[in-house]
Order: structure tokens, then C-alpha cells, then sequence
């Protein structure tokens, strides 16, 4: 009797949000595999469309119509930028979409104080204010810089001054000092000074991280956005933004540590570290200028891959500018009707987001049986005739296994260079995002195709045909 009770007690809701909540964790575990991916969207999607259904219904939102008009604008935009965006661009994407979630927490949070300041706040409601205040200020600057990175409005590489982990220590001392008085007493100024600090203290924190290690940034930056809605969730009473929240901030914090440990970093080493710089990659390109390579045309290669009985294509960034996957794809079925088996090894930090070649090769409908993951294909490199390497440099550099003195040193590679035959697509002789030489270019068994990876890509294609 207690029990049904309880459950008519509860209303219409409360069962929706548990249901969303339901279909939130369904979601994530869809999203774990290719295979399920997209019906983890679709039934995120729906979760989140439920949620949103039964709040306009049984609550007495106010101004409902403004939050319909901010919905649809919201719709305007961001429909078709996702519909448009090129896979080449999937990652600032992520990074805007994400510094808008983080932004969307603080403008709710201080809604909440300018509403509720004159009829008194307790300490608990402050720190459940200030908390997603200082922490989605610091990912929508944080994810506006890596916005700005990765698009090229700004260097790519890591950006370091004298003294520059001081004055960040400096400037979280001071958010530290703000929160504490705005907590003791509540005043509008101490927040603008609040938001000022952490917005500061966003972008330097982001200043620092070079290019390789964006995946682990976005990832991170996501981690903290969805911890400032589970905050929000707490300033509303809202169970449903508060599980959506945790699950994101969770999430993200898992994949932020898995990502580390597949680069063989720590986390503080990654944010802090300043990982690779603009003059040993300038070095490194020059020095490799005088160095001889054994490069082939695309007929030479074709013939190599034809009466090859394993390929294993590693995808990299590189793949990603070339728009290439569809010429990946296209490639391995030619090979696939001669008898050859071909396989994709994927790195965890491929290119500029958790799950890069992923999705870009899910985009060309590359079976997902064909997927191996780093574990799963480093044994299978020495019965591999040919590894095929497509844009990627420093995930298959043998320095990171080899080379103590090496920055990369330690990171997990894809170990090509057990293959039979290693055969590199690269546009130059141009160093990675780590700024460092690959010495498996001028190891014996490998040859180099330059040029363009989708041209370069194709030319295979005729070249397999004609063989």
C-alpha cells in the first residue's frame, strides 16, 4: 500500500523526466559502439523531446511564449549548421555547440540570483548558483578558444609566457576569493566580477594546449558543461536537467581520463605540459628536407596493395581535410572483390575529437566490423602485408615506443612499423601536431605517395583496377 501510495503521489512529470532519465542512460550506451550509435541518438533525441513536452505541460513555466520563440530561433540556427557542416569541421563544432551548453548554465544561474537576490538567498542556493556561474564561464571561453583554434582564427599550437601557470593560479585564487564573498554576501557586482574572473581564466587555461591534444581538451570542456547543468538542475529543483547533467559530466570525465592514458599522459601533463611548439616543428620540417625517402607512384603502390593478402588502413587527421573516407571505402571494396582482407586501425586520438575516424568513416559506411581498435589490431600488424597510412603522423611514430628524450614518448602507437610494407599518403614532409620527426618515413620498408589523400586515394583506385 505504501508503495502505491508513493507512486500516486508522483506526477505526470516526475514519470516523464524518469523516463527521459531512462532513455539519457540508453543513449550513452547505445553511443558506445558504432553499430548502435545513431539509435543511441534517436533515442536521446527522444528523451530529451519527452522531457521538454511534459515541462511545458504541467509547469507553470511563465512567458512561455519567449522560451518558444528562443526555442525556434535555437532551431533556425542550429539545424541547418549541423545538416551543413563539412566532417573537416565536425570538431569546431563540437567545440561551439558545447561553449553555447556552458554558456546556457551561466545565464540560468544568474537569472535565478538577479530573481531571487531580494527575497534572500540561503548559503546552499549560492553555492548551487556560483558553482555552474565559474565553471560553464570557463567552458564557453575555454570551448571559444578551441573554436578559434581549430578553425585557424588563431595558432594552433600551444600559446605559453613567463609566468603563466602563477598568474592562472593567481586568477583561480581570486575566483576562489569572489565566490566565498558573493556566498557571504550577496551582491550584483561580486557576480559580474565572478563571471569577468572565470571567463579570464577559461581561455588561459585553454591558451596552453597544442593541437594534438584538442581531443582530450573537447572532451574535457564537455565534462564541464554538463556538471554546470547538473548544478542548474539543483537551482531549479529540476531532476531531469540534473541526471542529464551528471550523466554528460561523468561521461566526458571518463573519456577525458581514457584519452590521457591512450596518449601515455597524465592529465595535468596535457594541460599544463604545453606539448610540442612551432620551432621544433619548423626544425623538424627543414631537417627532413635533406633526408632521402623512398616515395612511388600511385601504379607501383596499386600493385603492392592488389596482390596484397592484408591491408590495414590507418586513418589520420589527414583523412579528414582530404574529405577522403569515401575514397578509403571505395579502395577497400576494389581490393575486397580481388580477395583481399582489409581492416582500419583506429587510434583513440586520431584526429581533433573523441571518435573522429569514427564518425567519419561510419559517414562512408565502412562496416563496423572492419573497425579494429589499438588493442584489438597491434597484433595483427606482422601478418599485415601492407599498412596503408592515410593522414596520420604521430599516432604510428615508433619515437613514443623507442625514444626516451622523445615528447611523445610513451604515448601508445598503432605499431606499423611491423608490417610487411608500410605505405605513407602524405601531402609534404611536414611534422605532426607534436612537432616532431617520424623516422619510420625513411625506414626501408616504407614508401611515400604525396599529394592530396582523396587524389592520391583515387589514383590507387584506377591503378588496383588496372593491376
Amino acid at each position: 500500500m505504501n508503495l502505491v501510495a508513493s507512486a500516486t503521489m508522483i506526477g505526470g512529470t516526475d514519470w516523464s523526466y524518469l523516463l527521459a532519465a531512462v532513455c539519457f542512460v540508453g543513449a550513452l550506451k547505445a553511443l558506445s559502439s558504432p553499430r548502435s550509435a545513431r539509435r543511441g541518438n534517436l533515442v536521446g533525441i527522444a528523451g530529451m523531446a519527452l522531457a521538454v513536452a511534459f515541462t511545458f505541460a504541467n509547469q507553470q513555466l511563465g512567458h512561455d511564449w519567449l522560451i518558444a520563440l528562443g526555442m525556434a530561433i535555437g532551431t533556425v540556427i542550429g539545424v541547418p549548421a549541423a545538416r551543413r557542416v563539412k566532417m573537416t569541421a565536425m570538431p569546431q563544432m563540437v567545440a561551439a555547440f558545447n561553449g553555447v551548453g556552458g554558456a546556457a548554465a551561466v545565464v540560468v544561474s544568474v537569472g535565478e540570483f538577479l530573481h531571487d537576490q531580494s527575497a534572500g538567498l540561503g548559503v546552499a542556493k549560492l553555492i548551487e548558483i556560483v558553482f555552474p556561474v565559474v565553471v560553464g564561464c570557463m567552458s564557453f571561453s575555454g570551448s571559444a578558444l578551441a573554436f578559434a583554434k581549430l578553425q585557424e582564427l588563431m595558432p594552433g599550437r600551444p600559446i605559453t609566457y613567463s609566468g603563466q601557470q602563477p598568474v592562472n593560479a593567481a586568477a583561480a585564487a581570486a575566483i576562489v576569493g569572489v565566490a566565498v564573498a558573493v556566498v557571504a554576501a550577496p551582491h550584483q557586482g561580486l557576480v559580474v566580477a565572478l563571471v569577468v574572473l572565470s571567463l579570464g581564466l577559461g581561455a588561459a587555461f585553454v591558451l596552453p594546449v597544442g593541437g594534438a591534444d584538442t581531443p582530450v581538451l573537447i572532451s574535457l570542456l564537455n565534462a564541464f558543461t554538463g556538471l554546470a547543468v547538473a548544478a542548474d538542475g539543483f537551482v531549479l529543483s529540476n531532476f531531469v536537467l540534473v541526471v542529464g547533467g551528471i550523466l554528460v559530466g561523468a561521461s566526458g570525465t571518463m573519456l577525458t581520463r581514457m584519452m590521457a592514458q591512450a596518449m601515455g599522459r597524465s592529465l595535468p601533463n596535457i594541460l599544463f605540459g604545453a606539448f610540442g611548439s612551432v620551432t621544433t616543428a619548423a626544425a623538424s620540417e627543414s631537417a627532413a628536407a635533406a633526408r632521402p625517402v623512398r616515395s612511388a607512384g600511385p601504379e607501383d603502390i596499386g600493385v603492392l596493395l592488389a596482390y596484397a593478402n592484408k591491408v590495414i588502413v590507418v586513418p589520420g587527421y589527414g583523412l579528414a581535410v582530404a574529405q577522403a573516407q569515401h575514397a578509403v571505402r571505395e579502395l577497400a571494396e576494389v581490393l575486397e572483390k580481388r580477395g583481399v582482407e582489409v581492416r582500419y586501425a583506429i587510434h583513440p586520438v586520431a584526429g581533433r575529437m573523441p571518435g573522429h575516424m569514427n564518425v567519419l568513416l561510419a559517414e562512408a559506411n565502412v562496416p563496423y566490423d572492419q573497425l579494429e581498435e589499438m588493442d584489438d589490431a597491434n597484433p595483427q600488424f606482422p601478418s599485415t602485408d601492407v599498412a596503408l597510412v592515410v593522414g596520420a603522423n604521430d599516432v604510428v611514430n615508433p619515437a613514443a615506443r623507442d625514444s626516451p628524450g622523445s615528447p611523445i614518448y610513451g604515448m601508445p602507437i598503432l605499431e606499423v612499423d611491423q608490417a610487411h610494407h608500410v605505405v605513407f599518403l602524405k601531402r609534404s614532409m611536414r611534422p605532426g601536431f607534436a612537432g616532431i620527426d617520424n623516422e619510420l618515413l625513411y625506414d626501408p620498408k616504407t614508401t611515400l605517395l604525396f599529394g592530396d589523400a582523396k587524389e592520391s586515394l583515387t589514383k590507387l583506385v584506377a591503378a588496383v583496377k588496372a593491376t
